[in-house]
């Protein structure tokens, strides 16, 4: 009589009670204690899976008459070393080791422990959300019914796939599968798994899972790429292809959530490459979809030190470095550059200059155009603002004594070479001001509204577009104060200064 001793994965993925209602396992199942107490730390975490799946097995072991024992110590210290122990204890009584672990399948071969692997089959159930072209990204909650996001970058909607909501049994399969797949698969990594959250990227899906008590509940959301685009296909002006080819090798490429920087991050990263130049990547999660020929590597799983270090010793002409989010991924970038690594950094940002603010404070301003060169806008989908970036010596815009001359980092628009903001130091405080032609009075509007605002806000940029629209700038917890006390006065105040609206946005925080 065969003695089977399954794993984690045989347990959770369902794999084990499957093979005892089919008549592929038989005899006696061994139980290692170590995972009863891995499942109940998960279940107080809201986490029932496992439990659940051990219930499912005990049925189907009664229904088929196939016994269940209980083997080896409850304390297991970590998780590697229970799959050790359930390994061993099929060495030690001569079992067979159940598992739907690629991994483990292999390690227990090597060893020479007999080993039933029951690969995961099919197609992925979460492909079926994915079924129309235009679905970007599906969001599944437990107790919602799941929706998608349909469309293009900026030109999508959500839309409810089915009326009936996800209970937690049916998404906990499902979470279950895309572990299971992610270990097997060649084309799936686990990029980050923790206490309340795991990163799987899955072919060209890019999945998140989030469990309680991070999130509220058990919720699984996935991306995928429903465009591939070469940098032609943007029909960008000859002088800016010239810039990217000879010229820029600092470069950002900056926009709001779902706009299309990861697109077209690939495609300028495909430009590179068809130009003979060795690309490299750093991402965290990867998801870029590059060729082979373009190596990626994880920040999740590599110290900045070890980036540097990997990246100066193999010397690309360029790295995309994709999601910039922290300081040390700013410090990172700028001193990879400042070494003469070519490059081109995505980060969110709700408008072009606030791209540029990012690094504010983190380098000193005067490097900051050895730092980053060019600044390209992506919106919608498309390029809707490329800047220039260079430093002079100057009186700064606004100032007016010829001693206040000081070096002024000058934001140029680089197609019609036209200045639109300066950055300078005067005292202890960067100022960002800018400088483009303004209608008449703009001036004097703005200083108005910044005498106001500045009662209720530390820090606040405002900023007078040609149609009247007084745009406001603070901290993103001082937004709705500035917006509820202020605006009337605003209005009163603007309103002989031709300010026809004012509209309040929250500065772009550190990731």
């Amino acid at each position: 009589m065969y003695k089977y001793i399954p794993d984690l994965s045989a347990i959770k993925s369902g794999a084990l009670t499957k093979l005892v209602e089919e008549g592929r396992v038989s005899g006696e199942i061994l139980i290692h204690r170590g995972m009863i107490t891995e499942f109940e730390r998960r279940a107080s975490m809201g986490d029932f899976m496992g439990l659940n799946e051990i219930k499912r097995l005990r049925d189907a072991a009664l229904k088929h008459n196939v016994a269940i024992k209980l083997i080896g110590r409850s304390k297991i210290s970590m998780l590697e070393d229970l799959n050790a122990r359930i390994r061993n204890s099929a060495a030690i009584i001569d079992g067979v080791l159940v598992t739907c672990d690629y991994v483990s399948a292999k390690t227990a071969e090597a060893l020479g422990i007999k080993v039933l692997y029951e690969k995961p089959k099919g197609r992925l159930k979460l492909e079926e959300f994915f079924d129309n072209e235009d679905v970007m990204s599906v969001h599944i909650k437990e107790g919602m019914p799941p929706r998608v996001k349909r469309g293009a970058p900026g030109k999508w909607i959500f839309e409810t796939v089915r009326e009936w909501p996800f209970n937690r049994s049916e998404l906990e399969d499902l979470v279950e599968e895309i572990l299971e797949r992610a270990r097997t698969f060649e084309d799936g990594f686990i990029e980050a798994d923790r206490e309340g959250s795991t990163i799987v990227q899955l072919g060209s899906y890019r999945i998140v899972i989030t469990r309680p008590p991070f999130s509220d509940g058990l919720e699984l959301t996935a991306v995928r790429p429903i465009a591939k685009l070469e940098l032609e296909d943007y029909a960008l002006p000859k002088k800016l292809i010239d810039r990217l080819e000879a010229q820029a090798e600092g470069i950002l490429i900056a926009g709001a959530p779902g706009m299309g920087k990861t697109t077209f991050a690939q495609a300028l990263a495909e430009f590179y490459l068809r130009k003979g130049k060795v690309v490299k990547t750093v991402e965290a999660p990867r998801d870029l979809q590059l060729p082979c020929e373009v190596t990626q590597y994880s920040k999740a799983k590599g110290t900045s030190e070890e980036i540097h270090d990997v990246l100066l010793l193999s010397r690309p002409d360029y790295t995309i470095f994709d999601e910039m989010r922290d300081t040390e991924d700013f410090k990172l970038f700028a001193d990879l550059r400042l070494a003469g690594v070519g490059m081109v950094g995505v980060v969110h940002a709700t408008t072009p200059i606030d791209a540029i603010q990012r690094f504010v404070g983190r380098v000193e301003l005067g490097m900051i155009p050895s730092v980053i060169d060019t600044v390209i806008f992506i919106k919608d989908g498309a390029v809707k603002k490329v800047y220039a970036i260079e430093t002079t010596i100057k009186v700064p815009h606004g100032l007016k004594e010829a001693d206040l001359a000081r070096p002024v980092v000058v934001v140029n628009d680089f197609l019609t070479e036209e200045p639109e903001y300066e950055l300078y130091v005067f005292g202890e405080k960067t100022f960002v001001v800018p400088v483009k032609k303004a209608v008449k009075g703009a001036e004097a509007a703005r200083r108005v509204v910044e005498n106001i605002v500045r009662r209720y806000a530390p820090e606040y940029r405002v900023e007078i577009d040609e149609r009247g629209t007084a745009m406001i700038y603070v901290p993103k917890s001082y937004a709705s104060i500035v917006m509820k006390r202020c605006r009337k006065k605003l209005m009163k105040a603007g309103k002989g200064f031709g300010i026809n609206e004012v509209e309040v946005y929250p500065m772009l925080e550190e990731y």
